[in-house]
């Protein structure tokens, strides 16, 4: 038992790293925790992907008659690909939070919610 943890401790990290995002997505009400807590979450899907792309005692994908085992480089490339959407997206969300600053004069969801329905 102990071996097959120490053996999948990458994904025991990433599953913890991806709960500590979730948390702080849905327990915070500052929107800009809240967009921490989110890019923590997609940081541990994109490490997830990258750890499943090793293959142990593979190489690259280079054809030689020397190496049998090769890892896949699929998910890497997927990964960087959802790297630059994740920047976009969370350089996206802090210019709408500046936005809502500048409106509401506060980042706080339950101040927004109660301005909104006074309105």
């Amino acid at each position: 038992m102990i071996e097959y943890i120490v053996g999948h401790i990458n994904y025991w990290l990433i599953v913890a790293i991806m709960m500590v995002g979730l948390y702080t997505l849905m327990s915070r009400s500052n929107l800009v925790k809240k967009l921490a807590g989110l890019s923590m979450f997609q940081t541990a899907v994109i490490l997830f992907y990258v750890s499943l792309g090793k293959v142990t005692g593979g190489t690259v994908p280079i054809i030689s008659e020397q190496y049998s085992l090769y890892s896949n480089p699929l998910p890497q490339v997927l990964m960087l690909t959802a790297i630059v959407v994740g920047v976009a997206t969370t350089a996206l969300g802090f210019a709408l939070v500046i936005r809502i600053k500048e409106a509401y004069n506060s980042v706080e969801e339950n101040e927004i919610s109660a301005m909104d329905e006074k309105e």
